[in-house]
């Protein structure tokens, strides 16, 4: 469409006078999805901010993407997390549209089900261009919202014979008769002409007129038994062909993929899912790939077509014994329970007897050398684990859904928050589906902890309580203690101090009755914490030093560098500098060793009051900016506000006080909108001294 007006205030060239969106629509295997990317490829200079893609997985039947998932991912997209994303989907759409005002991007929408699944991610600004793909012809789109539809169909003959000359070669360059019934033989399209090829290619001892008459042989079976006339069924007779071909233990792993709910597979979930090792495996997804029946989606990682996966479902559910099956899903589940287990305990040892139960053993599993290994294999396969969750969280291996969100709570913990409240949310569902009481409580307190991370302590303190009173009614003693401590924390961050202070001796006192040194630890951090923003620093002090003894005792290093942090905190206020900056900088070692983003963000803008405490208010300015930017990542309200009112404090230091009043402004409002009332009071003081307003100053309480 022509580009409105001649030129734009930034000297960029004129957006569209509207919105525009262009449907692609066509059969399964049409070659939408690599139309799609194609194209946005080359149009990628006319979208100078970037383009969005996102796979919507409409016709996987069991695991379509919600429009909410999709917009989240947008907005991470967009430099957007945590607490900027709203948890409503309506006002999560809003926001969308927010981001998108003004920016010139092109929004890539694949595999669409339907128009209300598309409707809430429509950018609405003129600015941008929507491109969607769906079997659907999405007719709602062109009525109400003038898309532009594309019919795609199958290749013309000149073209789909073009296409298997150049993919096998000689045979079909001098065999033009095969050929062109070949193309014929897979309906002209895409997907099943690269599957027939494939298998041509790797039997070059065989004509292609005999391969065309095997596969007529075929299709004439398969339309004598598919008498409901299925317009599939042409594709599906080639996807056969190919199959067929396969040696079986290769069949049978085609097979069971069907069965791997994730948006894509590695090589050791390969191997759980058929039971064997991991060579083995290996092996197998190497000539599936080669046939084309899988596709590379990255190192390692494997994803199959909608249509492969529906039709290996298919096969499985005809070719495989029931028993069979659910054990190849048990193995896949004890894989993932197995794999986050070995990973948790490889970063956080201190904490294994906090998990659930023994992990079960799997052969597959992948290998844990280090830390890093973890840390790259929980990076991996949070996005799968989220997708097993989902699945099955309302069946018979809901069981698997409350321990694996369990396992994983310290990694989620670490900054992954909008992730955490979807393991615990599915855990909590589980929980409930089975009537496990115990299930319900643990996931009621980590979703407690996941809602206090985010700022809204009302839902935090709401799932706390509730915990709580299933906790009692079990007599589940380290379940209270842990979910007393997190509630001491609501209170904390609340400014209800005495509330806090009550929470955490209560917590404390279980934990030493039951010789928990590791709960013991992190209590007395968290009294610490109370103690300091009462002033008692001396007190604080204490507290913080005998957490670290007890860390030091456990080895429970994410511990360690949490009181460290505080520990820093306090000497600040005690004047003691270097100490402060010391204990400050171990912790972020620390952090940043175990990839804990929120434990950075405090020791960075803990390091930047002391440095404006040593007067080096633009080096502090720089560390508050760094934890601002980590906070505004995982969404730590507090966290982001303590850092825009540090800024405030350093530019004010630095002689730039209209900018300090700028910051404390932003973090009042941040403050204010969790009920985090101490931070309110610092940036109400810091923009009363910024502006030079001593009488406000004066009365303003003491802070920190």
């Amino acid at each position: 469409r022509p580009w409105a007006g001649d030129e734009r205030p930034d000297g960029r060239a004129p957006g569209p006078a509207t919105m525009t969106i262009s449907v692609i629509s066509g059969t399964a295997g049409a070659g939408k999805t690599a139309l799609a990317v194609h194209w946005a490829h080359q149009a990628r200079d006319r979208f100078p901010d970037g383009q969005l893609y996102v796979n919507l997985r409409g016709y996987d039947p069991d695991r379509p993407l919600s429009s909410g998932d999709a917009l989240t991912r947008f907005l991470h997209a967009l430099g957007l997390s945590g607490r900027h994303i709203p948890l409503d989907p309506d006002e999560r759409s809003s926001r969308y549209r927010t981001e998108m005002a003004d920016r010139r991007m092109l929004v890539v929408l694949d595999n669409a089900l339907s128009v209300e699944q598309v409707r809430p991610l429509l950018p609405g600004t003129p600015s941008c261009a929507v491109l969607v793909t769906s079997r659907d012809s999405l007719a709602g789109l062109v009525a109400l919202h003038g898309a532009q539809r594309i019919e795609l169909g199958p290749l013309l003959p000149a073209e789909a014979t073009a296409l298997l000359r150049l993919l096998i070669g000689d045979r079909a360059q001098t065999d033009h008769t095969s050929s062109a019934v070949l193309a014929e033989q897979c309906a002209r399209l895409p997907l099943a002409l690269r599957v027939a090829a494939e298998l041509a290619a790797a039997r070059p001892e065989v004509t292609l007129s005999e391969l065309v008459a095997e596969l007529s042989d075929q299709q004439r079976r398969l339309e004598l038994l598919d008498a409901g006339g299925d317009s599939r069924a042409t594709v599906r007779s080639v996807f056969f062909w190919s199959y067929r071909h396969l040696p079986p233990a290769a069949a049978r792993t085609f097979r069971l993929l069907a069965l791997h709910p994730g948006p894509d597979f590695g090589l050791h979930a390969t191997a759980a899912l058929t039971g064997e090792d991991v060579d083995r495996a290996g092996r197998r997804l190497a000539l599936l790939t080669r046939a084309h029946l899988v596709q590379s989606s990255g190192a390692g990682r494997y994803a199959m077509h909608d249509l492969l996966r529906a039709y290996a479902d298919r096969l499985s559910l005809n070719g495989d014994k029931q028993e069979d099956r659910r054990a190849a899903g048990t193995r896949l589940l004890d894989h993932y329970l197995a794999g986050a287990t070995a990973a948790m305990d490889t970063l956080y040892p201190a904490e294994r007897h906090h998990r659930p139960g023994t992990a079960p053993t799997a052969a597959s599993g992948p290998p844990m050398r280090d830390q890093a290994a973890a840390r790259s294999w929980l990076s991996a396969e949070i996005p799968v684990m989220s997708s097993v969750c989902a699945m099955a969280a309302d069946g018979h291996r809901a069981g698997y859904v409350v321990r694996l969100a369990a396992v994983l709570f310290r990694h989620l913990d670490g900054g992954h928050h909008m992730e955490a409240l979807s393991f615990h949310t599915h855990a909590l569902r589980a929980a409930e589906h089975i009537g496990d009481r115990a299930g319900q409580a643990h996931a009621l307190t980590n979703l407690g902890v996941a809602h206090w991370r985010l700022g809204t302590y009302r839902s935090a303190a709401v799932h706390l309580r509730q915990a709580l009173i299933l906790h009692r009614a079990s007599g589940d003693r380290p379940g209270q203690a842990r979910t007393l401590s997190n509630l001491g924390n609501v209170h904390w961050r609340s400014g209800d101090h005495p509330s806090a202070a009550h929470c955490h001796q209560q917590a404390l006192s279980l934990y030493e009755e039951l010789g928990d040194r590791v709960g013991q630890a992190r209590t007395l951090t968290n009294l610490g914490n109370v103690c300091q923003r009462q002033g008692e620093y001396d007190l604080a002090d204490a507290y913080q030093l005998r957490a670290l003894e007890l860390h030091a005792a456990t080895g429970d290093q994410i511990g360690r560098a949490r009181t460290l942090t505080n520990l820093g905190t306090v000497r600040l206020h005690q004047g003691r500098y270097e100490a402060a900056a010391d204990h400050h900088g171990q912790a972020l070692e620390l952090f940043r060793r175990f990839g804990h983003h929120g434990g950075q963000g405090y020791a960075m803008t803990g390091l930047g009051d002391v440095y404006l405490r040593q007067g080096l208010p633009l080096v502090a300015a720089d560390h508050h900016r760094q934890a601002l930017r980590l906070f505004r990542t995982i969404g730590e309200r507090y966290g982001e506000a303590s850092a825009l009112n540090g800024l405030g404090e350093a530019l004010r230091g630095a002689g730039r006080p209209v900018e300090a009043v700028v910051y404390h402004v932003r973090a009042e409002a941040v403050a204010a909108s969790t009920g985090e009332r101490d931070e309110q009071a610092r940036a109400q003081l810091g923009a009363a001294l910024a502006r030079g307003d001593s009488d406000a100053a004066d009365a303003s309480p003491t802070l920190r």
